[in-house]
């Protein structure tokens, strides 16, 4: 654990992993307002790109998860899903889409959050070019947009939505010292990696999934399973059982740099 700069307040911020349709945000509704109670949470942000039904975001659900406490909702590949979000993103500034998207898509790829009199928050979102639909470079957009934001804050979260674990590492150690935390999104499957880089960036491969455990990354095990075997085209549902909120927690001080990172797996019984 990093050491506070002398005179430095403690920022805490909860990254909440890609929320998958309603099972996702039911655990949500039970559990998180606890969460950021037990935990003294100043900001709360969640992926939401998933959210409708596992492909997309619709107005409705995100204001339904402003509402549980979730503060910034960052998307990724599926932001496009639902046609109804595209007026309803330019028009929402806490609903991000990938920063390195052309400028002339609709919303934003950022934003600074005040907290209080003192401290701002900024995050930033991001998306990988392996396995991906092809943007524009996400280190050179990642390079550009956080110097824009330093002007403002040194405390800055960067959700790499990507496929490539090897891509979301090297967004890590390129932004180690310029970010407060660089967190993965998109897989599905917390990893076990969670570390503070030299020079004081918190960083995760991936959050994981806040969704139903008995399913495949929320998915249906039965049908993902006969779509591997059988090849042909086939409709995702959600996976049934219990559900997991999957989560990262980075404390922050006003220099921007992490002092702690640490994974959650919040299990609820209900189905």
């Amino acid at each position: 654990m990093n050491r506070p700069h002398k005179g430095c307040s403690i920022v805490k911020i909860l990254m909440v992993g890609d929320i998958i349709g309603e099972p996702g945000r039911n655990i949500l509704a039970r559990r998180l307002g606890r969460l950021i109670e037990t935990y003294e949470i100043d900001l709360v942000v969640g992926n939401a790109e998933n959210a409708a039904g596992g492909f997309g975001v619709t107005p409705k659900i995100a204001d339904e998860l402003y509402r549980m406490g979730i503060d910034i909702l960052t998307t990724g590949n599926h932001v496009w899903d639902k046609k109804e979000i595209i007026e309803y993103i330019a028009q929402q500034p806490r609903l991000l889409r990938p920063a390195n998207y052309p400028e002339s898509a609709p919303g934003s790829g950022l934003i600074v959050m005040d907290l209080s009199r003192t401290e701002k928050v900024a995050v930033l979102q991001l998306m990988g070019r392996v396995f991906m639909p092809s943007l524009d470079c996400p280190f050179r957009a990642a390079k550009r947009e956080v110097a824009r934001l330093r002007a403002e804050t040194p405390i800055i979260l960067v959700d790499m939505h990507a496929e490539a674990t090897s891509e979301k590492r090297a967004m890590g150690w390129y932004l180690d010292g310029e970010v407060s935390a660089v967190l993965g999104t998109h897989t599905h499957v917390q990893t076990a990696d969670e570390e503070i880089l030299p020079k004081g960036t918190a960083y995760l491969t991936d959050v994981g999934m806040t969704g139903p455990t008995q399913s495949v990354i929320g998915m249906n095990k039965e049908q993902v399973i006969n779509k591997f075997l059988n090849q042909m085209p086939q409709r995702f549902e959600m996976g049934g059982g219990p559900c997991v909120i999957s989560a990262a927690l980075v404390t922050v001080d006003s220099s921007g740099r992490a002092q702690s990172i640490v994974r959650l797996q919040v299990k609820d019984t209900e189905p």
